[in-house]
Order: C-alpha cells, then sequence, then structure tokens
C-alpha cells in the first residue's frame, strides 16, 4: 500500500518483535488444551483418591491406600515384573490345573521391571507406570475427540472416560491405563496418517491385552481406508506394515505362552482354569443380565447388569452416529470380546472401560450442548462414576 506521509511505498512492517506468527498462536492453542486435558485427569484422580481415603476410613479395616491400589490383578502383574513367568502349567495340591501369570500379557510387567531396576521398589513402580500412562491416555483421548468431533468434545471425552464407573483401575496397579494410552493414541496416529506411530502403538496395545487385537483390526481397516486414496497408495507399504505390526501382536504372545508350555492352547486353558474365562457367544452374559434383573439379587450385580445394557444402548446410538470407521470397529469388536465370553461379571464394566464406542453419545452431546449444562452433567456423572469405583474396591469383597 502506498504511504500517505511520504508517497512512497511503505517498508514491510516487522511484526516478529511484537507479536508471535499465527502458527504459533497454534502451537500454543494446541499446547493449551492438552494443558486441560491434563487438568481434567488429575481432578478426576483426586477426586477418585479422596472417594476411596473416605470409604477406607469408613471401612476402617486397616488397608492403607496404597494397599488399595496394589490389590487383586496388581500382585499378578508384580510377580511377572519381579520373578518373570512360569515354564509351564500350575497345579494345585488336588492336581487341578490353576491359573498362573502366563494369562497377563507382558508390556504393562516388562515397564514396572524397566522402572524398579532404576531403584524404585516394584510397587512403587507399578503405581508409577499407571498414573504415567493416564496422564498419556488422556492427551491422547484429547486428541482424539478433538481430531473427530473438535476441541470441546476432546476433553469432554477425557473427562467422561476418566470418570466413568471403575475408571478407579486407572489409579490401580492395573494394565487398564497403559491399554488406553496405547489405543487412543493409535487411533489418533492412524487418523492423521502417521502410520509409524501407529504399528507401535498398536503393538504395544496388543501386547498389553488380549482386546488389543480388536485394536489391531481397527489400525487395518484404517490402512484399507487409506489405501483406496490414489495419492496414497505410492506408499502403500507404510499403512500395510503397521497394520501387520499391530496384527501380529496377540498371536506372538499367545504362541510364546504355547512354545514356552509346550500346549499351544496354553494360554486359553490356564485362562478357563484360573478365572473361567472361555469364549460363549455371549450365553453367560445374557444369563447373568436375565438371572439378574428378575430376582434382584443383591444391588451391585443389578448395577453392573444395567451397566451392560446401558453401554449396548450407547454403542448402538454411536454407531446410529456413523463415527469413524476404524474407532467403530475397535469398539464393536471389544465389545463382542467384553460380552461374549464368560466369566467374573463384576469385571465386565472394567473390561468396557477402554471401549470408547460406548462414550461417543455422551460426548457428542457434551460438545453440543451450553457449557455449564454439559459442566454440571458431567460433574454429576463423576460423582456417582468415581463414589462406584471407590466403593467396588473398598467395600465389594470379589476382584475387579
Amino acid at each position: 500500500m502506498a504511504d500517505e506521509t511520504t508517497g512512497g511505498t511503505a517498508p514491510p512492517s516487522d511484526t516478529t518483535a511484537t507479536e508471535p506468527a499465527p502458527g504459533l498462536w497454534a502451537r500454543a492453542g494446541r499446547w493449551r488444551g492438552v494443558g486441560v486435558a491434563v487438568g481434567i485427569l488429575a481432578l478426576t484422580r483426586v477426586g477418585q483418591l479422596v472417594m476411596l481415603l473416605w470409604l477406607g476410613a469408613a471401612a476402617d479395616d486397616g488397608v492403607g491406600l496404597r494397599g488399595r491400589l496394589l490389590v487383586w490383578d496388581a500382585g499378578w502383574f508384580l510377580r511377572v515384573a519381579v520373578r518373570g513367568y512360569p515354564h509351564g502349567y500350575t497345579y494345585g495340591d488336588d492336581g487341578q490345573l490353576q491359573g498362573n501369570e502366563l494369562a497377563f500379557f507382558p508390556l504393562y510387567p516388562m515397564l514396572i521391571r524397566g522402572l524398579a531396576a532404576l531403584g524404585l521398589e516394584a510397587p512403587t513402580a507399578a503405581i508409577a507406570v499407571s498414573w504415567v500412562a493416564s496422564v498419556g491416555a488422556a492427551v491422547a483421548l484429547h486428541l482424539l475427540g478433538t481430531s473427530l468431533y473438535g476441541r470441546r468434545a476432546g476433553w469432554a471425552l477425557v473427562a467422561i472416560c476418566c470418570s466413568a464407573p471403575v475408571s478407579v483401575v486407572l489409579s490401580m496397579a492395573y494394565s487398564e491405563s497403559l491399554f488406553l494410552a496405547l489405543v487412543a493414541g493409535m487411533l489418533v496416529a492412524a487418523h492423521r496418517r502417521v502410520w509409524w506411530v501407529a504399528g507401535l502403538l498398536g503393538l504395544g496395545a496388543a501386547l498389553t491385552r488380549p482386546t488389543g487385537a480388536a485394536a489391531a483390526l481397527a489400525l487395518a481397516v484404517a490402512a484399507l481406508l487409506e489405501l483406496r486414496r490414489a495419492d496414497a497408495r505410492r506408499r502403500w507399504w507404510m499403512p500395510v506394515g503397521a497394520a501387520l505390526l499391530a496384527l501380529a501382536g496377540v498371536p506372538a504372545y499367545l504362541g510364546w505362552v504355547g512354545l514356552r508350555v509346550g500346549d499351544a492352547s496354553a494360554w486359553f486353558r490356564i485362562q478357563t482354569a484360573g478365572w473361567g474365562t472361555s469364549f460363549d457367544y455371549g450365553e453367560s452374559t445374557v444369563a447373568f443380565v436375565g438371572r439378574t434383573l428378575s430376582s434382584g439379587d443383591g444391588w451391585i450385580p443389578v448395577s453392573v447388569a444395567l451397566l451392560l445394557l446401558v453401554a449396548l444402548g450407547a454403542a448402538a446410538m454411536g454407531l446410529a452416529g456413523r463415527p469413524w470407521l476404524p474407532l467403530a470397529v475397535y469398539g464393536v469388536v471389544a465389545m463382542v470380546l467384553v460380552y461374549g465370553q464368560a466369566g467374573f461379571y463384576h469385571s465386565k464394566p472394567r473390561l468396557l472401560l477402554p471401549v470408547l464406542l460406548t462414550l461417543l453419545p455422551a460426548v457428542v452431546a457434551a460438545a453440543r450442548a451450553r457449557p455449564r449444562v454439559a459442566v454440571l452433567a458431567i460433574t454429576a456423572w463423576a460423582a456417582f462414576g468415581l463414589w462406584y469405583g471407590a466403593y467396588l474396591v473398598v467395600v465389594w469383597p470379589y476382584t475387579l
């Protein structure tokens, strides 16, 4: 433009010293969004610990907060981290086959062992890995929700997931926080076409829990969608390689267990012997829900049955909204694995925690609602979810 005072051309203004470039503002905004997500996680975790302390004080059973974070499956993970895996089956005094550490996938105990090698006690390392992984999960959930539905949805996904019933396991020495971080991170990387990251995270998820097979299938679907793009076919090996890497995880561990024991079906036999886990196409789940809701035998079984039905309805609503196909595939396959297997009914809400499909209707609704309404609704959800998880840990006598 012309300089009105001199009649010449105005020199370009040097704005770099007075204000950052738009790209810097965008990056700063992204970091602020991540910071808010981590802050939301911190609120849920502090709230969860307060609930555990409150109910623990009322129970007066001599178990401290640290002891409550290290119960049940934590003991199995710690034994793997400290002693390693057994070399064969385990039998009781009566000669019956029992469950043993080979039922538990290796990545979480490997991380515990690695952190303990730096000087921490193994129990402290187990809790530390879980807490650090929960931060990673919050970041990945925020990025996933933001990528698919917008920033408010990203924050809502963090808040709703991390305060859901039985989200208490995100604070315990369990593998859920690690699995959630890896699955959500894998989906983010696949959505943004960072295939080498998606492949590594998918492999990590597959080596953390058997449900990692569902995540690997989702990554395979994302790879197939990528191959449909004409401009991506020259680098076909990147999405295909990522999918194959993730798909190899679960078979690799199951095969290793089979070789170690000398029985190809060893992992499945150990699961059935120790925890009654077998795939019965949902027969036991249907029987549990029908029996419980008809007899009303105890409020915890009734609440679990209702949670299972609500999760099914929420998943159907989520699918009706036509979510991103890999996320839908992961959710459907993961739910088939959870509902289709026999086993402890009171563990099913925990297994459903990383199934993000069930949360989508609430997340989308919260993102579209007025901020005050969304905050009040999520706060009420969190109050129930955090209390419910603490009750199951402190008062309910059975494993999660």
